[in-house]
């Protein structure tokens, strides 16, 4: 490609681009941020006890501000608008991430779960004090022997026919929960996750309300709490573990959106099959997810403003003929050390963009379909795996290029990777989430999608559903579909001969990827069972091929979307900009993942040589203009409190 004029990046409308819909809400979370700057040095300095208290106060001056409380209906002091507060909370990423976590027990996790799950009365019991942060609660469904296996939890509330209440038991400490944030210190309620039985028989996993402090923050009566001790980062959160020993609850307190226990006793719902019941429950709780990886997006932002500018800074090496070094961001290396992941995160913004578009479109709409509502939660699922992810090797690239100073507390990086690390299993394995994307793909989101468990999900692809599958993803279906919007026509050159900067080109590559693997996971299936395997057996030997599906699925999307993003765009030095970093992030894709196009015959040797040029020359075009581009991000000034972008000279010793 000929160099293109280096384009002249407006910044200030970058970042309106980027605030997009909810830019007013942005801002004052940014406001919000700037006044409790001094939270960062609390971080460092501070004793966990004493930090913990400090993050709890920041966190009720914000729900003084509304800016907490906006997903809530405003007749319980909310904003009622649930694109807002996902907004409002990705924002939060770019401060201190122990307020970030803690605001997203409180409002998201504890609040969400009463406002998606509860019915009016519980509504008008308890939104208006916890979106206030006057009453304070936890999440309590992970336990020690159970994380990504809801159903199998081992926590029981047995109905008492006489006394019309649940009693709530951790019968083992296996069944004890665990890993709950605000529960060590804070909250003086629990949501509770728990297996409801009714006369010995079980009904499945329903939510419960429960008391576990008074007034005075004491344990309750038949609740034990103890601290999880100290942790890898985010030193703000009491996260805790909690036992019940024969806790008694009234039998309102049932979250009973979707079924309910009469007071005779009988277990009444709309939803009859108890998997469905169980899924449509769990479905309601997307936002938590959808906000866990936008905070791990926004915490990629923060760890490459901090790299970037200071390789803009920073000078090693250089000639030895006029002894000047050489800028870090000047080296060949670093750029592609670097911007790549620039590249990808604006792709995953715009990805995440549209994912809070349609939570809010389904999340607002009490009858959306089942089909969209399961497209919905894999794309979460998948937009979370892949943002978490990415959060976690920019952040420690990040680090590395910035070498022993990166290393230091007074540059934000350590907090970041630390605090960051465990988004990649919060809200869901990474692993397990794609595995449900690729359960959507294979069954197309069906009707039995929701039914369907792990070897449910093996018999129905390798019955009823492989053949369509197989013939949706024939390699010479795939092909015609493909040369159809190329250069080159039909012949067997289509990929010699397109344009590598051509997006119908780099979509290409990626459907088929797509496609490919998912019908190869669709043979393996249907292959294993047809020789007679245990349907676990089979699936566990695929399950690298499933995964590798899942992501393969959502990388798709994510070009797609930014491909969609810069189409209404009008003409301009940022357009142009941002086509240069979709170019990068589509082909960076395809070069680290060129042994399994070349291993299928979709990129020849000289054609890998030529993206692997084509990425080095994006990234040597977009180096000039790498500082504009994080700045469009909009950080507030005060949350790059970096020692080394604003101590001495940078230059080395």
């Amino acid at each position: 490609m000929a160099d293109r004029e280096l384009p002249d990046v407006d910044v200030p409308a970058l970042t309106a681009l980027l605030d997009g819909k909810y830019a007013d809400i942005r801002q004052l979370t940014r406001k919000n941020l700037a006044e409790y700057a001094g939270v960062l040095d609390d971080a460092i300095e501070m004793p966990r006890e004493e930090f913990r208290e400090r993050v709890l106060e920041l966190v009720k001056l914000m729900a003084e501000t509304g800016a907490t409380g906006l997903g809530f209906p405003t007749e319980y002091g909310g904003g009622g608008d649930i694109g807002a507060s996902v907004a409002a909370f990705e924002t939060l990423g770019f401060g201190d991430l122990s307020i970030l976590v803690k605001v997203g027990v409180q409002f998201g996790l504890f609040g969400g779960a009463i406002l998606q799950l509860g019915s009016k009365h519980h509504h008008d019991a308890y939104l208006t004090d916890l979106v206030r942060a006057d009453l304070m609660g936890c999440f309590a469904m992970t336990e020690t022997g159970h994380g990504s296996n809801v159903q199998a939890l081992g926590t029981v509330a047995a109905y008492d026919n006489e006394a019309k209440e649940f009693v709530i038991t951790t019968p083992d400490d296996l069944s004890r929960k665990d890993y709950i944030g605000n529960a060590a210190a804070h909250a003086s309620m629990a949501v509770v996750f728990a297996q409801l039985e009714i006369n010995g028989g079980s009904e499945g996993v329903h939510a419960f309300v429960v008391p576990i402090r008074d007034e005075k923050g004491k344990p309750l009566d038949g609740v034990r709490i103890e601290d999880d001790g100290p942790k890898i980062g985010l030193n703000g959160v009491d996260n805790g573990r909690i036992w019940f020993d024969g806790v008694r609850v009234p039998r309102t307190n049932l979250l009973n959106r979707y079924a309910d226990v009469t007071e005779d006793g009988r277990y009444v719902s709309d939803i009859e099959n108890k998997d469905r019941r169980f899924f449509t429950m769990l479905g309601t709780l997307i936002q938590g997810r959808v906000c866990v990886g936008g905070a791990g997006i926004t915490a990629s932002k923060v760890a490459l403003a901090v790299a970037i500018k200071y390789a803009n800074q920073r000078r090693q090496f250089g000639s030895p003929e006029t002894g000047e070094e050489e800028l870090l961001l000047d080296y060949g290396m670093h750029q592609r050390r670097l911007l790549p992941l620039l590249a990808k995160t604006y792709a995953l913004h715009f990805t995440q963009e549209q994912l809070l578009a349609e939570l809010h479109n389904v999340l607002s709409t009490t009858d959306a379909p089942d089909r969209q509502r399961r497209a919905l939660e894999s794309l979460a699922a998948g937009t979370k795996a892949l943002g978490t992810w990415h959060g976690s090797r920019t952040i420690q690239e990040c680090r590395e290029a910035c070498g022993g100073a990166g290393y230091l507390m007074s540059n934000r990086l350590g907090a970041l990777r630390a605090d960051t690390d465990v988004f990649t299993t919060f809200e869901g394995d990474n692993h397990i989430l794609l595995q449900l994307v690729a359960k959507g793909l294979l069954t197309d989101y069906s009707s039995s999608f929701g039914d369907l468990d792990q070897l449910g999900m093996v018999r129905f692809v390798a019955g009823l559903a492989v053949e369509t599958v197989l013939e949706r993803t024939s390699a010479h279906k795939l092909l015609e579909r493909i040369k159809d919007v190329l250069p080159g026509g039909k012949d067997d050159s289509w990929d010699q001969e397109a344009g590598l900067l051509d997006p119908e080109y780099q979509l290409a590559m990626f459907r088929w990827r797509e496609e490919h693997i998912l019908s190869g996971v669709a043979r393996r299936l249907k292959r294993g069972m047809d020789q007679g395997m245990d349907a676990v057996d089979v699936f566990s030997r695929v399950q690298d091929h499933v995964i590798a599906a899942g992501r393969a699925h959502v990388e798709r999307l994510v070009l797609e979307t930014f491909v969609d993003k810069l189409g209404p765009m009008v003409d301009s030095d940022n357009k142009v900009a941002l086509a240069m970093l979709c170019d990068l992030f589509a082909l960076s894709t395809i070069e680290a993942d060129r042994g399994w196009f070349m291993e299928h015959g979709r990129l020849s040797s000289a054609r890998s040589k030529a993206i692997s040029r084509e990425v080095s020359g994006l990234c040597r075009r977009l180096r000039p203009i790498a500082e504009d581009l994080v700045d469009g991000f909009g950080i507030p000034p005060e949350m790059l409190k970096a020692e080394m972008l604003h101590g001495p000279d940078v230059r080395s010793a």
